[in-house]
């Protein structure tokens, strides 16, 4: 029986045929970046958002630091979603890339790729890349850019969820202390403040005297040991936070949004870090000044850098916010 033989691949059907294959070998190569085991528990910043709020309701005041953590969170997941789109994208293009190959070569791809003992070999082969960059370059080199910037996205994404869930434990961790430290504020007598309580009416600014006492009382402690160069800014109907419960102040450095002189920045700064150092005395919550925060209720932290809520004002380069028990 004489069987019939097939005519022998040409060089350049064959040249194809690699070309193909190390386009599939990109594209197999190059994954997603890595998840956590499925078989792991780990938290999402949904649970965490949730572990939050029940201790907002148990502090007695906003978590400034965990929402500035949650922004920073939200904002990497979103970068990693968009980084992956686009990743995707980039590897159905080289995927078509073997696809066309194919067609014109007639021989599947992924058998040679099977065949070879490497992709990666593959793709080191000088002339391989060679070949590659003559006809898609381009694609590939997108490709594996992508691949890296998704990579680092992810490890962003873990570390901003981390940071979230890091601040959420010690939080929890510090609960029987803080409630006991609120139960004192809430029994204990107003702290005295130097001076005659009297207030220049220039320094009197919106929600002035809208205050709870002990929130008067380090408002002109403040004021009687540093002035306001602008008028302080108080109560605020409506506001969520501790400015809407007469618990807060805006001890303002500037006007109309813009950046301190630099006598008023030094003022800002020796303000917040009195505050500070006097925050067991006064009754002091939190203080936030230039993008940062120093919270009592994790005083360890020292002060920690917030997310970047896209203005002077909103990132407190232009006013010491001040919020009490």
């Amino acid at each position: 029986m004489i069987r019939s033989r097939k005519p022998p691949f040409s060089r350049a059907h064959r040249r194809g045929t690699v070309v193909a294959a190390a386009l599939v070998a990109a594209v197999l190569a190059l994954q997603s970046p890595g998840y956590a085991d499925p078989d792991e528990e780990e938290v999402t910043l949904e649970e965490l958002n949730e572990q939050a709020d029940a201790l907002e309701e148990e502090y007695d005041g906003e978590l400034v630091q965990y929402t500035s953590a949650k922004d920073a969170a939200e904002k990497a997941e979103k970068d990693l979603e968009d980084v992956q789109e686009r990743l995707e994208n980039a590897r159905g293009d080289v995927a078509q890339l073997a696809a066309g190959q194919y067609k014109s070569t007639g021989l599947d791809p992924t058998v040679e790729i099977v065949l070879s003992s490497s992709p990666e070999q593959m793709l080191d082969d000088a002339s391989l890349l060679s070949q590659l960059s003559h006809n898609s370059g381009a694609r590939v080199s997108n490709l594996e850019a992508l691949e890296v910037e998704a990579e680092a996205a992810q490890e962003e994404a873990d570390s901003k969820l981390d940071e979230a869930q890091e601040l959420v434990d010690d939080l929890e961790e510090q609960r029987d202390e803080i409630l006991a430290k609120i139960e004192k504020y809430e029994a204990e007598q107003v702290p005295e403040t130097p001076g005659n309580g009297t207030v220049p009416a220039d320094a009197q600014g919106p929600g002035f005297d809208g205050v709870t006492p002990r929130m008067a009382a380090i408002r002109d402690d403040l004021i009687g040991q540093f002035g306001a160069p602008y008028p302080v800014g108080c109560l605020r109907p409506g506001d969520s936070g501790e400015h809407g419960s007469g618990r807060a102040c805006d001890f303002m450095m500037s006007a109309g949004g813009g950046m301190p002189s630099a006598e008023n920045q030094q003022l800002g700064t020796q303000m917040a870090e009195y505050a500070r150092n006097n925050a067991d005395r006064l009754g002091i919550m939190y203080v936030i000044w230039e993008q940062k925060i120093w919270d009592s209720r994790n005083p360890g932290a020292g002060w920690k850098p917030m997310s970047d809520r896209g203005s002077i004002t909103q990132n407190h380069y232009d006013h010491v916010h001040v919020s009490s028990y």
